[in-house]
């Protein structure tokens, strides 16, 4: 195919958005490896790819990232498209795989720098830029160290700078934190907010949810190649209509209370555990507030009330059957 002259802006669609993937189908044989997915990340938000192993992430992270072909559709970068525009594609992502090659006797500089000239910086741009992302990265004071002597979170971030050091403005970040220790992971949370505050677009897969409910704007859910929700992890509770849990310690009468919440319109599955009598709310905060008041003028004696939404956990484990391809 023939590619755009790079003299050619890019034709944007939607100048807020900057990953778009339409109806993107990829077959290895008869695997169905991703099966007519859709989405978009606005400019400078976070997305997080959810899915058991073989789902399809990686496949369509590596489509992105101009490393392969879609069977159908299209994707885009930054208003360019991944198979007829990839080198103007490259210019604007960077990629961070799940596994990467290093060498084992070049120092962290070497390494960066190799990738530098491979972008064409050169002169004083180029050791500019490779000054800031050794500082950003953390790993400024192990510039002269061999990449074999260096830590599974020290090579992480490297591949991060890797990815960043011609300043991108989409990065795909496949599985950054697998092997990290907790401080490392917090570190490396910080560094993709501070990223997404600088304009950059992230489209992020990871196994700990935890993590990527705290640093994302929107995630997508994929199973067997199918993505099967996306947006919000409030809009995807919405959706699946996700009720809070609520869980109310009463000193005495706790029976008693059940039965009145069980006449609830907004009230499902109750239980009883002594003091503590929970149940699912599907109404709204007013309505918590107004159930809270009925109880105390009926004569109970509340003693705490816990209210608890569904984390992204949760969303996962209903959202999801385990199924693998």
């Amino acid at each position: 195919m023939i590619s755009r002259s790079a003299d050619i802006p890019a034709v944007h669609t939607d100048d807020s958005v900057c990953i778009e993937l339409r109806r993107l189908h990829r077959f290895f044989g008869p695997t169905k490896a991703v099966r007519d997915i859709s989405f978009s990340v606005r400019r400078g938000h976070v997305f997080g790819y959810i899915g058991p192993n073989g789902a399809g992430k990686t496949t369509s992270m590596r489509i992105l990232a101009t490393l392969d072909l879609p069977s159908y559709g299209e994707a885009f970068v930054d208003g360019f498209s991944v198979i007829n525009d990839p080198e103007l594609v490259r210019h604007r992502l960077g990629y961070m795989p799940d596994s990467f090659g290093t060498y084992r006797d070049v120092n962290c500089w070497e390494y960066l720098d190799f990738f530098a000239r491979a972008y064409g910086l050169v002169g004083r741009d180029r050791t500019r830029r490779l000054r800031w992302v050794l500082d950003f990265t953390g790993t400024r004071g192990m510039a002269e160290k061999p990449i074999r002597g260096l830590s599974k979170g020290m090579k992480q971030r490297l591949c991060l700078g890797r990815a960043l050091i011609h300043d991108p403005s989409v990065l795909i970040l496949d599985e950054p934190a697998a092997g990290l220790d907790p401080r490392a992971r917090i570190e490396l949370r910080r560094m993709i907010g501070e990223l997404a505050s600088r304009g950059k677009t992230i489209l992020v897969s990871s196994h700990i949810l935890t993590e990527l409910a705290e640093m994302c704007d929107s995630v997508g859910i994929i199973e067997q190649g199918q993505l099967l929700a996306t947006g919000s992890v409030e809009e995807i509770q919405r959706e699946r209509k996700q009720h809070r849990e609520l869980i109310i310690r009463v000193l005495e009468r706790s029976g008693e209370m059940a039965k009145q919440l069980a006449m609830h319109q907004n009230v499902q599955n109750l239980v009883v555990d002594g003091q503590l009598v929970r149940m699912e709310f599907s109404g709204d905060m007013p309505s918590q507030a107004m159930l809270v008041k009925e109880l105390i003028v009926a004569g109970f004696e509340i003693a705490e009330v816990t209210a608890r939404s569904k984390s992204l956990e949760d969303v996962f484990l209903q959202v999801t059957e385990g199924l693998v391809q």
